[in-house]
């Protein structure tokens, strides 16, 4: 099931996503929240109408507490920017303040030069969880969403620590939608500016599995409904620059586009 958050006549739904074809999707709003049981209402909105009344804007499909991303997960990325593979998993985190949704706008910082774009699966977890050993991970896993985790790669060099070169406002693009349905393990990822082709690689190309990663994560932390993990990116990261149109499409997910802007 495709579970998307969006907000109609200034009021904020989940709804199932249904259809196949982009012009034809309608959402079936849910009774309640995604996280827990819930009941589909029956009541339908057609994703592409033209009707202001009716309009439909994407929003993030989560709101988390909190993005743990994981750094060099793909060996040919890691070695593209001259670093070695890490043994173990290497994480760092995004703010909350740094999500937004399909379409909305990359504000390219006013403190980076070089700003980089990095296409990633995205694992949104369901239920609050600590220590989750690996048998019991899938448990714990809501769904799969896209994710670009932009970077002003100069001030990542600059500073050696992560916190602004990855943590500034509008830095992590998630959507469209969350793919509850989804075996994430032999997934084609690929990345377009413009619409030429960046990056194009498999899920199963990672060094450390969505597995490895939660094990590892949760063995320090809590995480709660709506958390997202950011999996790694794979070879081929490049610059934005303002007025780019950047899309993020995985195989049985969708495409995330988003433009950059100039921040005013």
């Amino acid at each position: 099931m495709r579970i998307a958050r969006f907000s109609i006549d200034g009021n904020v739904a989940f709804g199932a996503v249904e259809g196949d074809k982009p012009d034809e999707l309608v959402l079936d709003i849910i009774k309640g929240i995604p996280f827990a049981d819930f009941e589909l209402s029956g009541t339908k909105v057609p994703l592409a109408s033209r009707d202001a009344r009716t309009r439909v804007r994407l929003l993030p499909p989560v709101l988390p507490n909190k993005v743990v991303a994981f750094g060099r997960n793909y060996a040919e990325h890691a070695r593209e920017l001259g670093n070695e593979v890490p043994d173990a998993p290497f994480a760092f985190f995004k703010p909350a303040t740094s999500v937004i949704g399909p379409g909305d706008e990359i504000q390219y910082p006013s403190f980076s030069q070089e700003l980089h774009h990095e296409a990633e699966l995205a694992v949104v977890i369901g239920r609050m969880c600590r220590e989750v050993p690996r048998e019991r991970v899938k448990d714990v896993i809501f769904g799969y969403t896209c994710a670009n985790d932009i970077t002003a790669r100069d001030v990542q060099r600059r500073e050696k620590q992560w916190a602004r070169a990855k943590g500034f406002d509008t830095s992590c693009p998630l959507g469209p939608w969350v793919e509850t349905d989804l075996d994430p393990s032999d997934l084609t990822i690929q990345l377009t500016v413009n619409g030429g082709q960046r990056q194009l690689g498999r899920t199963s190309e990672m060094i450390h599995s969505i597995e490895d990663l939660i094990v590892n994560i949760t063995e320090a932390m809590t995480l709660l409904p709506g958390d997202v993990i950011l999996t790694g990116t794979p070879a081929g990261v490049g610059p934005l620059n303002v007025g780019d149109e950047v899309a993020v499409t995985i195989e049985g997910i969708g495409t995330l586009t988003n433009k950059v802007i100039k921040r005013g």
